[in-house]
């Protein structure tokens, strides 16, 4: 009865995974107000950018190879898949999407310079995605039986094995890599952890007495972001020069 419960808190979760994090944005930009003055070092900052854009290049590199017909943002439809996807990043992990979302919601925790809210943090992910993965999970063995068994019981959940028996092994993804699909899915997430950054910064500045946002590279920086976040709004709904024939998902009626 708990794991049927546990299964159906994540399949709730799931068709809101995409907004839920906003929560953290209050206290992330509260934590900033007073953090500590190493943390608006450069080096410490920019750290925290590599942190985030490694969640990036790990959601790119998995978004980019996807087949079609694999799970999708199905906010209303919920879990949907008509191919189980073991190749690439898959032959990784069994959840690329949440590892890269995980380095990129640290990013900005990070950025704080809090490393009590980092932790918190870091334990309500768990909480909140391994919910979230036993929906998935529960949903594709009873759609894929024991090619999905085969499948979880040699690749971890999370975290690549490269140590011990059996290792991870790399499986080259079944498609060539799709730049224009990735900016396609990911340019919403990739402003989001932009302006976050930008925020924090300007939060951290003030509460110092500094307030970046009122020097010209800060307002440079944060309009050349809206900018092209608009530009890519406009191919997305306006055009077709982002579309990747065979890479949309169309669930069967």
């Amino acid at each position: 009865m708990l794991l049927h419960e546990l299964e159906r808190r994540g399949n709730s979760l799931f068709r809101w995974r995409s907004f839920l994090p906003l929560v953290l944005v209050p206290p992330a930009l509260w934590m900033g107000w007073g953090a500590p003055s190493w943390a608006n070092h450069l080096g410490y900052q920019a750290s925290c950018w590599a942190v985030g854009f490694l969640g990036v290049a790990i959601r790119a590199k998995t978004i980019g190879h996807v087949p079609p017909g694999t799970s999708g943002r199905n906010t209303s439809e919920g879990q949907v898949a008509e191919v189980l996807n073991t190749q690439g990043m898959y032959s990784w992990v069994r959840h690329p999407l949440y590892l890269g979302n995980f380095f990129m919601w640290m990013a900005l925790v990070l950025a704080t310079g809090r490393g009590s809210f980092a932790l918190v943090v870091a334990l309500l992910y768990m909480m909140y995605y391994l919910r979230i993965a036993m929906a998935e999970e529960a949903f594709l063995h009873a759609k894929f039986g024991e090619r999905y068994a085969a499948w979880a019981s040699t690749v971890p959940a999370f975290v690549p094995k490269f140590w011990g028996q059996p290792r991870s092994s790399w499986v080259p993804a079944g498609n060539t890599f799709s730049l224009r699909h990735v900016i396609k899915r990911e340019y919403n997430g990739v402003f989001a952890l932009v302006l976050g950054f930008f925020f924090l910064d300007g939060f951290r500045t003030w509460g110092d007495g500094l307030a970046s946002w009122a020097t010209v590279t800060w307002q440079v920086g944060m309009a050349s972001s809206v900018v092209v976040f608009l530009l890519l709004r406009f191919l997305k709904k306006r055009t077709r020069l982002l579309h990747v024939e065979g890479r949309e998902f169309k669930a069967q009626p």
